[in-house]
């Protein structure tokens, strides 16, 4: 790679680890950026996903003080995205990726519907569980295990599916639905990664600069997150996640 390339990819890390601890979209940066430098579409999506495993971890700890008393409410969720991303992994290996690809923007624009109406889901369903406590219930654990399906496959906007899942499912404020959002997406990735890590073909430079990247991104993207008010964070959901629309599509 030219030092060109390695401050180029070494940039969109830093933009997908941010994207990624504010939303979720990240890959939507990082994997064109490879596909443009000649890297083969599954080698550059496996590369990837290993490289954005540190920023989410990243994110994850800025979004700490947010995480904090939803153990119970996680541990469940994680485990079903462990088993998602395990899925995801190997289909992405022995699978032709046209099938996935077809579907990617429309469950992306559901998931911007459920994003937008979730405030007014919310208020229709008043027997919520009470804030904070409760988990989420077998429907949603299991549409989390699909999302991890997906987010092991390409990943490209899980945490828009993600936040509307939990959204609907959690009686808890957007911020600290965003911080488990971040846990769980990343243990996607690092599930996936390590599938990866044993079975598939691996550009270490670029997932290396990913990662460096992406742990910076993700630390910016977490601090400036957790200071804005629901209203905004739920208008960078909505503004990300019709940019990812729009690039897929096109």
């Amino acid at each position: 790679m030219s030092a060109l390339q390695i401050a180029a990819v070494l940039a969109a890390g830093v933009a997908a680890g941010a994207i990624n601890a504010i939303v979720g979209s990240g890959t939507l940066i990082t994997f064109p950026v490879l596909l443009a430098f000649g890297y083969a579409p599954v080698v550059a999506n496996v590369s990837n996903t290993v490289g954005l495993v540190p920023g989410s971890i990243a994110g994850a700890v800025g979004y700490r003080r947010e995480l904090g008393g939803q153990a119970r409410r996680a541990m469940p969720l994680a485990a079903a995205s462990a088993v998602g991303a395990i899925a995801g992994a190997v289909a992405l290996l022995i699978l032709p990726a046209s099938a996935f690809k077809a579907i990617v923007p429309v469950f992306i624009a559901l998931a911007l519907v459920l994003i937008v109406l979730q405030p007014t889901l919310s208020r229709a369903h008043p027997s919520h569980p009470p804030r904070q406590s409760e988990q989420a219930g077998p429907v949603a654990t299991g549409a989390v295990g699909l999302s991890g399906v997906y987010g092991g496959y390409f990943g490209a906007a899980q945490g828009i599916i993600l936040l509307s899942i939990l959204g609907l499912s959690v009686d808890d404020d957007l911020q600290r639905i965003n911080a488990l959002k971040v846990v769980l997406a990343g243990l996607v990735n690092l599930v996936a990664g390590v599938v990866f890590v044993i079975a598939a073909q691996i550009a270490w430079l670029p997932a290396a600069l990913i990662a460096a990247g992406s742990t910076a991104g993700g630390v910016l993207g977490a601090h400036g997150a957790r200071r804005l008010p629901e209203w905004a964070l739920r208008m960078v959901i909505v503004a990300v996640g019709l940019a990812a629309i729009v690039k897929l599509v096109a």
